[in-house]
């Protein structure tokens, strides 16, 4: 039943190429969203990780005041980071998903539709940035109560909201590129589970880039992780400010994400085989 929502919007091949290309990835990401309405249990279980880093690991580092944070407390600085991070860590799982739809038959249809192949990927993109924006609420509501000082301005939300969606549909492309080339899940559990953890620590997400050695400052500075972090310290906290400029911040993720998007649309094809 999943397959069949998109259909009658993939069929329609026969329009303008930018306007039909919009047509599907919207069609694509209706039906992957509608996964989650089915479970909304999921988005109770993404509020687990996040709590834990606030409340414990917060709560200790802000009260032992080991990492300089300047004008921020360390849960405000840190807040941001853990937001990124949620992001992260949901998105980079995405791929699973999309091998059980493999297993299911349901890529096979998608495949054999008249349905642009970046449009697939850009589907798929849209619902996990959508995602992502759940992470964003939880996180919210967490500082909320732990009494961090947040921007509520609407350009600050839209410009939160924005990189949130930037960020996970980032990683979820990564995602899905991962999955088209190892193909099992068994595999691609193993490789999600070590790249998680690098992307994070190899970020400004919960020490400044300042303090860290400096091979390790080349690493974060190549990680799109770190751009997102940086944004999300400038827009969400009040104090908050970019290392980089706002601009930089969103320009290297949206970079990423389209040559990323590349990959993946002529990756895509090959995962049913």
């Amino acid at each position: 039943m999943t397959s069949a929502a998109p259909a009658a919007p993939l069929a329609a091949s026969a329009e303008v190429p930018l306007l039909g290309f919009a047509r599907q990835s919207v069609a694509i990401a209706e039906a992957e969203l509608r996964k989650l309405a089915r479970d909304p249990t999921e988005l109770l279980t993404r509020a687990v990780q996040p709590a834990l880093w606030l409340i414990v690991f917060g709560e200790v580092f802000t009260r032992i005041r080991a990492i300089p944070t300047g004008d921020l407390s360390y849960l405000e600085f840190m807040a941001p980071g853990v937001l990124a991070q949620s992001v992260l860590f949901s998105a980079i799982f995405f791929g699973i998903a999309v091998i059980w739809e493999r297993d299911l038959g349901i890529i096979h249809k998608l495949l054999v539709s008249p349905a642009y192949r970046g449009a697939l990927v850009m589907g798929k993109a849209i619902s996990a940035g959508l995602r992502g924006l759940t992470q964003a609420l939880i996180i919210y509501v967490l500082a909320l109560i732990l009494g961090i000082r947040l921007q509520f301005s609407p350009l600050s939300l839209i410009g939160v909201a924005a990189v949130v969606m930037l960020g996970s549909a980032l990683f979820a492309t990564f995602s899905l590129i991962v999955a088209c080339i190892v193909k099992t899940r068994e595999r691609f559990m193993g490789i999600g589970q070590v790249l998680t953890m690098p992307l994070f620590f190899a970020s400004n997400a919960i020490y400044p880039l300042a303090i860290m050695p400096p091979w390790l400052r080349v690493v974060a500075r190549v990680n799109p992780l770190t751009y997102v972090v940086d944004a999300l310290r400038a827009l969400m906290v009040q104090g908050g400010h970019s290392a980089f400029g706002v601009g930089v911040d969103v320009a290297v993720p949206v970079v990423a994400f389209a040559a990323l998007l590349a990959v993946a649309a002529r990756l895509y094809p090959g995962l049913v085989r």
